[in-house]
């Protein structure tokens, strides 16, 4: 078992790239409903890629650990941001921009989906 930092950095940065060619996938599917619906899909799944991204900085962002309470802060800090920043991200987009629902949820739930994957599979190295 690998429970290295640098193990972690890599399984974040593997899982980010996975979630861009997914939600780029998703957004292929929703071409055919249109340039809207696409557009929608890929700002959904944006939203979790940059969540998990502010997440992965705050954990991993190598800054000073001072013991197991204080990486207990930053992962509680790191998912406060990610759920602000996608929370805020699903107002502005199906509030302000009135995107269509669904394309919006269904690139969500896609890069989210590459999440639970991306977990399951362990590091080679």
């Amino acid at each position: 078992m690998i429970n290295s930092i640098a193990a972690s950095r890599r399984l974040v940065a593997r899982m980010l790239a996975w979630q861009l060619v997914a939600i780029f996938a998703c957004v292929v599917v929703f071409l055919i409903q249109g340039r809207r619906a696409a557009l929608a899909a890929g700002l959904g799944g944006c939203l979790i890629v940059l969540g998990t991204a502010l997440m992965a900085l705050r954990v991993f962002g190598g800054g000073r650990r001072l013991g197991a309470s204080s990486t207990l802060v930053d992962m509680i800090v790191g998912m406060v941001l990610k759920w602000v920043v996608i929370i805020a991200g699903l107002y502005v987009l199906l509030a302000r921009w009135q995107m269509p629902g669904l394309a919006v949820l269904a690139g969500m739930g896609t890069a989210m989906a590459v999440n639970l994957m991306a977990l399951r599979f362990k590091d080679k190295t």
